[in-house]
């Protein structure tokens, strides 16, 4: 399988600096194995960039190529951020989200992920989340307390239940069988808080080429108020 990505970042209309990260920086094509991954530095936090600049630093340390399995890669992220933290305790409290994927060259995505990051994948027009938030108001509509309509308008719908860097922590993980025409989309909630899903779909699926796609959606969150940083990964699978 070959595949065309693109990737951007802007720090929003109100944050004073980014604390988003993505990898790769820039936009490019290529078989398989890839490694693409958004990471977001916790908000409020100390240091948040620091956090999400080392996670990825450190989850696409090995080579694509290298039997590192891509949950390890976020596990080998949280402890490098924790060792940090022992080394520079001004930095104590810092964390990140992170939603990494390895596209392998047989069409499957081995995915990895924690927080409220998130991995769209788009098929055949159609939009579906494949991660899975790891918040507050997630675990609420799960269990049945809140209606999914409900959760934007929820106090607490920015906690987040996992992230690295502040302990031991599960990773979600997600294997995907790709089919030539597929877009997937990384993103930080910097997106996913200013524009729903519909619109998401909307711009996703207009036929413009990955780069163009990408700051569309940048675009649409800022003019939608830009509350948070924002970044945007996006992937096509070719033949």
């Amino acid at each position: 399988m070959r595949y065309v990505w693109a990737t951007g970042s802007h720090q929003g209309r109100i944050r004073d600096r980014n604390e988003d990260s993505v990898y790769p920086e820039t936009s490019g094509a290529g078989n398989g194995p890839i490694i693409v991954g958004v990471a977001d530095g916790m908000g409020g936090h100390v240091a948040g960039n620091i956090a999400s600049a080392l996670a990825l630093s450190t989850a696409t340390q090995a080579s694509p190529d290298s039997d590192v399995e891509t949950v390890q890669r976020l596990v080998s992220a949280n402890e490098a951020i924790l060792e940090r933290v022992r080394e520079q305790q001004e930095l104590s409290g810092m964390g990140t989200t992170m939603t990494l994927g390895r596209f392998l060259d047989d069409g499957t995505l081995e995915l990895a992920h924690v927080g409220d990051s998130r991995c769209y994948l788009i098929h055949e027009g159609e939009l579906r989340q494949v991660s899975i938030d790891h918040t507050v108001v997630a675990e609420l509509v799960a269990l049945g307390h809140l209606k999914p309509e409900d959760v934007d308008k929820h106090p607490q719908r920015h906690l987040v239940t996992r992230t690295l860097g502040l302990g031991p922590v599960k990773v979600q993980s997600e294997t995907l069988s790709l089919e030539e025409g597929d877009r997937l989309l990384f993103c930080s909630d910097g997106l996913t808080s200013m524009v729903n899903n519909d619109d998401i779909r909307r711009i996703v699926t207009a036929g413009d080429d990955s780069e163009a796609t990408v700051w569309n959606l940048i675009e649409a969150a800022n003019s939608a108020g830009g509350v948070d940083n924002i970044t945007v990964a996006l992937v096509d699978a070719r033949a």
